[in-house]
């Protein structure tokens, strides 16, 4: 009874177009699930996202689950979930990725998720990193383990968001570290973060874990910018 005079007054609404949700519904309404622009990047071993980082850093796989354009559905997704505390919105497109992801025919098995870090002064200001629901989903339907301890940010930069792309590149060298165990030597690591831009972040992430003796690299976004 209390909760249904709670939804009453204060209705849950879709994330992405802010429609009152149907009680089947969790997150998205039914119509902005089936406008999500997906990329099928799981089917395409050459696709967009792995040509990202040709020439820079050797990949074993790299892909985004939907593509990102400005004032659509998955901006807004990315908004909320980003600066508005709703860290359910990685839940659910992890729980949903998850599958796609089960189809990799990989050599080589992924055998950790690393979240792309937040410097701890980033992280106090937000009060959580906007990655680790998504992370923990992956890592929770892929039945590997969660591991936010091995990457570091040791640089507190601002937003990347507004820069071009030499600031971007300049901003990004050697911000990111590792705690390196022998424990940590010759694994498969899955970087997870949440839109794929120019990737000078996520390759500034690779070359840190890349000095774990036996490392080898993969990159799994929630998004990527359309180009």
């Amino acid at each position: 009874m209390f909760n249904f005079i709670i939804d009453l007054f204060f209705p849950k609404v879709c994330s992405g177009c802010r429609s009152v949700l149907m009680t089947n519904e969790f997150v998205l309404c039914t119509n902005c699930r089936h406008e999500l622009p997906l990329t099928q990047h799981y089917l395409d071993s050459n696709n967009d996202a792995v040509k990202k980082f040709y020439g820079k850093i050797e990949t074993e796989h790299v892909s985004a689950f939907i593509y990102f354009n400005k004032k659509g559905i998955v901006q807004e997704l990315i908004h909320n979930l980003k600066y508005k505390g709703h860290e359910e919105i990685g839940v659910v497109l992890g729980n949903w990725y998850v599958e796609d992801l089960k189809e990799l025919k990989l050599e080589n098995p992924f055998d950790a998720i690393i979240p792309v870090p937040l410097h701890p002064r980033k992280f106090k200001e937000r009060g959580y990193n906007q990655v680790t629901t998504f992370g923990k989903a992956l890592a929770e339907g892929l039945k590997i383990p969660y591991n936010d301890s091995v990457l570091y940010r040791k640089k507190y930069s601002k937003t990347q968001s507004k820069k071009n792309l030499l600031g971007r590149s300049e901003n990004i060298e050697n911000i990111f570290d590792v705690t390196s165990t022998e424990e940590n030597q010759n694994k498969h690591f899955l970087i997870v973060d949440d839109v794929l831009t120019t990737g000078a972040t996520l390759e500034a992430c690779s070359r840190a874990l890349l000095k774990i003796p036996g490392a080898k690299i993969s990159i799994v976004c929630m998004a990527m910018a359309n180009s």
